[in-house]
């Protein structure tokens, strides 16, 4: 395959991705009324490590084991079940679109960690785009409005993670390979909840609760899964404006799922967001692409 058709199967798989992470928020969100956070996110990371390692571990044997990061590696799993468990609780307060849009301003909020943890220098056009997917995120959870609650601050903490945990994947993907990195992170995560299992398992009141929790298990392996063959095919700046597809599929999934539309207001600061953070993608690429004269990002 050239470079031409891999860049555009990455972008296929990067589509695809978003689209399997909205069938799991809408999933998410339908069985949050009815089964415990932590047993719903029990099934979903062993679902998610049995299906990887079933794919792995014939191909690569042993060396799918193999790390230089072996604390980064559990780190990375234990940072991802508490952002599951902070996604699990938002969805149980919050329309699927509207949380989708606050969660997609996390590559801006890694600006903020650039030059706050990392001292790197941000030059003011990066700082206005995140002015404006931090005044979007406002405009969609309304402080002080009839829509407000104190669940609505729950997605700008799972950003916070979310910025922490793509910070520690990017260190990660320097010297591991990215099917070791998913199998650790899915068995960390369920070996974490299997130690909490015994205080919040309950017997589920309907059958078809187990279909949906399979149906998240799938979803969640399958869009990790693709997004890691996607990053295999693309570089990372081609690939993020296309990751914010995810939040049409958000959009449509509510609608389609619990007839949810987006009021005015919402619309405005999730297109905020949109806009900011693919501006943000392209200006990622355009500094790619040019020698340069500061260590600017």
């Amino acid at each position: 395959m050239n470079r031409h058709g891999s860049v555009l199967s990455g972008i296929l798989f990067a589509i695809l991705a978003t689209a399997f992470f909205g069938v799991l928020d809408t999933t998410t969100k339908y069985i949050s009324t009815a089964v415990p956070a932590m047993m719903a996110l029990w099934f979903r990371f062993l679902f998610q490590a049995v299906a990887t390692a079933a794919w792995v571990l014939p191909r690569r044997g042993r060396l799918a084991w193999r790390t230089r990061q072996p604390g980064y590696q559990l780190l990375r799993g234990a940072l991802m079940l508490g952002c599951s468990l902070l996604a699990f609780t938002s969805l149980k307060y919050m329309p699927v679109g509207e949380f989708t849009a606050i969660v997609m301003v996390a590559p801006l909020a890694i600006t903020v960690l650039a030059a706050t943890v990392l001292h790197e220098k941000v030059s003011a056009l990066r700082w206005l785009l995140v002015t404006g997917g931090f005044i979007g995120t406002l405009i969609i959870i309304r402080p002080g409005g009839e829509t407000f609650t104190w669940a609505s601050l729950l997605p700008l903490c799972l950003v916070g993670g979310s910025a922490w945990f793509q910070v520690l994947t990017s260190k990660l993907a320097r010297t591991e390979n990215p099917l070791t990195v998913h199998l650790y992170t899915g068995w960390t995560g369920a070996l974490i909840a299997t130690v909490a299992l015994p205080f919040v398992w309950v017997t589920l009141p309907d059958p078809r609760l187990w279909l949906l929790l399979c149906l998240a298990g799938a979803a969640g392996a399958v869009s990790h899964f693709l997004l890691i063959v996607a990053y295999q095919r693309a570089p990372a700046s081609t690939l993020v404006p296309y990751l914010y597809a995810q939040i049409a599929f958000g959009m449509l999934g509510g609608w389609l799922v619990f007839s949810h539309v987006p009021d005015a207001w919402a619309l405005a600061g999730i297109a905020m967001i949109a806009v900011c953070g693919a501006l943000g993608a392209w200006l990622t690429v355009r500094e790619s692409r040019v020698v340069p004269q500061s260590p600017e990002v």
